[in-house]
């Protein structure tokens, strides 16, 4: 861990490299890191690691620590994350946890790689002697008899890898702790009502050797460690999962959820047999992770690696594929569903599954290094305008002028980096389109949840196989020009269909909107430009005459290193500036580049505010003060 440090006052930073799994931080010359200043409490601070997170606390100090706009007092407890920043007046902290400091302990990671070689020997030995393929279906799966002698043939399997002698009992210990967690989180998730289109309820999930009274001993624990955990105290199932993840490690094992020896050997070959049931006929590895509500994304580097996002921070899942052929079957599995394939003569796909999650596979030879894959999952419940303003992505005198904006039919474009919350923030707005209009949205693929009654939903598709049949967006633009809409509402303009959304936003289509990739609203700007001359060669000074008389709004999203996707700009398009060539802008609302530092007006009020006022829809007090979130539109 290195922790940077500097006063308030001072242009340059100090650096603090820690060793060990804690670092006490005060005044007083006997802490690790010392911070002389008479507001520093002689033990201000204390991180240290608890299980395999790291851990704030704070211990003293009048003014605490301030993380954000967060403020901890003595007692309060906060989870460290990669990239911290924290203020103890008058100093500033930056915490840098290096690569390794995040990983779990060493036993534990060993214990999971021998589960690998385990799961990848009986998997093996299975496929000797069963008839099984790895195929993207098997209609086997109905079949009671059929999965009766599977797990059958499991245990006979399990008992020839001499899996239960004495010697492998810390592995057996790890294995029954892998058991007992993910029927705490399955529980946990059916509890709450948390499912989706990856919740499977196939005849294969069945458990056909299931021994009634050992699973009433299952239930009886989960019951005990809900209350040990105290999980039902907390209403919120991402606190819940978080607790559960946390403390599960230093729990299982320890009296009194020390499982006796029959049931540890019940609950082994009870999660060796769903390991393997899963790989036979459902994702694998990825069946868990695709369940779990607190997962937003999963990224398969290659079959060693799998990597999560979890509250927008990227980190490692633990789990692996057994080969490179399995995660080739898998990735056939997942885009069979929408009835889509790949193959070496078509190597690359990118699909939406029913519940709208995207799913992008690559295999060889495109993909280097192995089959890889990334699924960007779909939220059980779809976010609102509300939310983003109690997780801080936006103010609420924000909020009040973009419904404003959407209500005056302004012409709006949302632009950020990759996963910076554009399609999110793009629904949130579409929700403040009046009911009685007919919107026509286009995407490459389709993941926009519009609350409408008339919404018509078109989607761009590749060729087939003989190379003809394609639609593109530029396609779909034309197109529903013709399909008499109120409203166009682009997924995202990345090609030549970016002329004809500024022509729409010119012809009468007030009130579109579109997203695109691009850091600022000077990019943006600069990325139409060459986004037209991908459709024509114009003159720059036409091309700019059209950006400045169809985009009316830009809105700019950040997703910053804690994970948070925020709104740090909202500027205006105003005219060209025939002075100085390009559009002329104005920034109505701005984020400071500081810690803790929120979207404030900038005082600059837009060219329609006018309009606005006539038509009762904004007053001039939301250029000047901000009210509480729950008053929020």
């Amino acid at each position: 861990m290195r922790i940077w440090y500097n006063t308030l006052t001072a242009n340059t930073r100090q650096l603090y490299e820690a060793r060990g799994s804690r670092v006490c931080i005060g005044s007083a010359e006997g802490n690790d890191l010392v911070l002389s200043h008479p507001m520093i409490a002689p033990e201000a601070a204390l991180i240290h690691r608890k299980g395999s997170v790291w851990e704030l606390v704070v211990l003293g100090g009048v003014n605490g620590v301030r993380i954000g706009k967060q403020r901890l007092g003595p007692g309060q407890r906060a989870e460290v994350r990669d990239g911290l920043e924290l203020q103890m007046w008058p100093f500033n902290l930056v915490i840098e946890l290096s690569e390794d400091s995040t990983e779990s302990d060493p036993l534990r990671e060993q214990l999971e790689r021998e589960t690998g070689e385990l799961l990848r020997e009986l998997h093996l030995k299975l496929l000797k002697r069963m008839d099984i393929e790895l195929r993207a279906s098997d209609t086997r799966q109905d079949s009671d008899e059929y999965l009766l002698t599977l797990e059958r043939n499991l245990d006979d399997l399990m008992t020839e890898t001499q899996l239960f002698k004495p010697e492998r009992v810390a592995l057996r210990g790890h294995i029954a702790g892998a058991a007992v967690l993910r029927e705490c989180i399955e529980h946990l998730v059916n509890q709450a009502g948390a499912t989706s289109a990856w919740h499977v309820t196939a005849p294969w999930t069945r458990l056909m050797t299931a021994v009634p009274e050992r699973e009433q001993e299952l239930r009886q624990v989960l019951l005990l460690l809900n209350q040990l955990l105290g999980l039902p105290q907390l209403s919120d199932l991402s606190e819940q999962l978080g607790r559960l993840e946390e403390q599960f490690p230093n729990r299982w094992g320890v009296e009194p959820l020390r499982p006796h020896a029959s049931f540890e050997e019940y609950l082994v070959r009870r999660h060796l047999k769903k390991e393997i049931k899963d790989i036979v006929f459902g994702y694998g590895p990825l069946e868990g992770l695709l369940r779990l509500p607190t997962v937003s994304e999963i990224m398969v580097v290659d079959r060693d690696r799998i990597f999560i996002e979890k509250g927008g921070v990227l980190e490692k899942s633990g789990r692996r594929f057994l080969s490179d052929e399995m995660t080739v079957a898998i990735i056939e599995r997942i885009v069979a569903r929408v009835g889509r394939r790949i193959d070496k003569s078509s190597p690359l796909v990118d699909a939406r599954l029913i519940d709208g999650s995207r799913v992008n596979a690559v295999i060889p030879p495109l993909a280097v290094s192995g089959p890889c894959l990334t699924v960007r999952k779909f939220p059980a419940r779809k976010m609102t305008i509300h939310d983003l303003v109690k997780r801080g992505s936006l103010t609420t005198a924000a909020v009040r002028f973009l419904r404003a904006a959407v209500l005056a039919r302004k012409n709006i474009l949302i632009a950020g980096g990759t996963g910076s919350g554009k399609t999110t923030l793009l629904n949130c707005l579409s929700d403040f389109i009046p009911d009685k209009e007919r919107i026509v949205t286009i995407e490459d693929t389709a993941e926009l949840q519009l609350a409408k009654q008339h919404v018509v939903r078109l989607e761009t598709r590749p060729a087939n196989v003989e190379g003809a049949g394609a639609y593109t967006i530029r396609d779909l633009v034309k197109n529903a020009l013709r399909m008499r809409p109120d409203r166009i509402v682009v997924g995202e303009c990345r090609g030549p269909e970016a002329l004809d959304m500024l022509q729409a936003m010119n012809s009468g289509h007030d009130g579109s909107l579109t997203t695109l990739h691009a850091n600022n609203a000077a990019d943006v700007v600069l990325r139409l430009e060459v986004l037209v001359q991908l459709a024509a060669d114009l003159p720059m000074a036409s091309i700019h005459r059209q950006i400045a008389s169809a985009v009316d709004v830009v809105v700019q999203l950040h997703r910053l290193r804690d994970g948070r996707r925020v709104v740090t700009q909202i500027t205006e398009f105003v005219d060209v500036d025939r002075e100085r060539g390009g559009v002329r802008t104005k920034d109505l609302f701005v984020m400071p580049e500081r810690e803790g530092a929120r979207l404030t007006p900038t005082g600059y009020l837009p060219t329609f505010m006018g309009h606005l006022i006539e038509k009762n829809l904004l007053d001039l007090q939301v250029f000047y003060d901000d009210e509480p979130a729950e008053n929020a539109p």
